[in-house]
């Protein structure tokens, strides 16, 4: 008997749909009007949780892009159980695979060399990271649980060996030549020294591998402190997506699914905290920490357990249809989000005003401008959904 094609988990297109949501919502810029209103709470929180923390510690915002790279994991059962109903063998699959990592890389560079002089060859991008690992990830997609596990072991200890033992800065180092100071707030002290800003070893990396490639000056810092070899544990983030979409696609009770879920979340955001905490390893986004892996891995699980529960579970699947329409079509609305933002507000400036924004005075201008932004983005989506148009890589 042939294999059959495996029915879409709705809930993972809504969770996809919701971190794509939250990307594209940057257009609201709350952190305007949290300036306009310094006295307002409300505004703050927004404006905190629509940016990404300075080092340590986590936002809702600083949980994008692993929630983004967790769900390719959590895909990848199902897309394999697809191209295998579809008669298709390994090398064909893998074939495919490497084409899909080589778009991937370069769209991200796409993205992050408009309105440039000539191409950013940057690697930071979240499209870019997911490329350089998607083949691992294929490759442990058809391996056993046991060598995912110890996949994802190699992974998280090696990366914490590699920052670990490059050498601190000496007494003489340049500080300002790497955009930091000695005194800067967020510098962490003693052993977790090892994970500052601009001064470890993925920087020390990036410093030789940038400069490989033609730039308009030397690369000697990323100003965000972002690195390319963050690939290496985001690949531990979508190996965690990988175990969850296996036991996603499995023959386990619903409800099962969502306590395994839910429980594993927990563990990870507590194991995670606890790195952090006792100095072995500090829970920096930015540069992608073992203890991140864990951390933002553990808000992944309950966030699945989470969409599993209301979409597929309790049926609310009309609800969540507005986020579905966004995650069905994740790589366009990514693309559309990173290009036609001045377009639409252009168009809306000529079409309607040139001060339309501030129909609710300067202040909200941001949430104005932001809002139709979004709003047209989406009916773009919607349009594309109802007609069935959907891009794949």
């Amino acid at each position: 008997m042939a294999p059959t094609l495996p029915v879409r988990i709705s809930s993972v297109d809504a969770y996809r749909g919701f971190v794509m949501f939250l990307m594209m919502a940057e257009v609201l810029e709350f952190g305007s009007i949290s300036k306009a209103l310094p006295d307002s709470s409300f505004w703050a929180f927004l404006a905190y949780n629509q940016d990404h923390v300075e080092w340590v510690g986590c936002s809702l915002h600083d949980l994008i892009q692993p929630s983004f790279s967790f769900l390719v994991g959590v895909a990848l059962p199902y897309s394999i159980a697809s191209r295998m109903a579809k008669g298709q063998n390994f090398g064909a699959m893998f074939g495919h695979t490497i084409q899909r990592s080589l778009i991937l890389i370069f769209l991200g560079i796409f993205l992050r060399s408009m309105h440039r002089e000539q191409t950013n060859f940057t690697f930071e991008d979240t499209l870019t990271q997911i490329g350089l690992g998607y083949p691992v990830l294929f490759w442990l997609g058809f391996r056993t649980f046991r060598t995912q596990l110890i996949a994802l072991g190699t992974i998280l200890v090696g990366y914490w060996l590699f920052f670990a033992v490059y050498p601190l800065p000496g007494a003489d180092f340049d500080y300002a030549a790497v955009g930091v100071t000695a005194d800067w707030e967020h510098n962490l002290k003693g052993f977790a020294a090892h994970w500052n800003k601009n001064t470890n070893a993925a920087w020390a990396f990036d410093q030789w591998f940038m400069n490989l490639f033609p730039r308009e000056k030397p690369f000697i810092r990323n100003g965000g402190g972002y690195s390319t070899l963050s690939f290496i544990p985001t690949l531990g983030t979508m190996v965690l997506g990988l175990l969850a979409g296996q036991w996603l696609k499995s023959d386990s009770e619903p409800m099962e699914k969502v306590k395994r879920f839910a429980t594993l979340g927990l563990a990870l955001l507590v194991v995670g905290s606890l790195l952090n905490w006792l100095g072995i390893c500090p829970n920096v986004k930015r540069i992608w920490t073992p203890t991140w892996v864990l951390f933002s891995g553990g808000w992944c699980f309950v966030l699945l357990a989470a969409f599993y529960w209301l979409v597929d579970i309790q049926g609310w699947r009309k609800a969540f249809i507005w986020l579905i329409i966004i995650g069905t079509n994740s790589i366009a609305a990514y693309v559309i989000s990173h290009t036609i933002v001045e377009f639409i507000h252009h168009s809306i400036q000529i079409h309607v005003s040139q001060t339309y924004d501030q129909v609710f005075g300067i202040t909200y201008e941001s949430l104005v401008r932001g809002g139709l932004i979004l709003l047209v983005e989406w009916l773009i989506l919607r349009w594309m959904y109802r007609n069935r148009i959907f891009v794949r890589i």
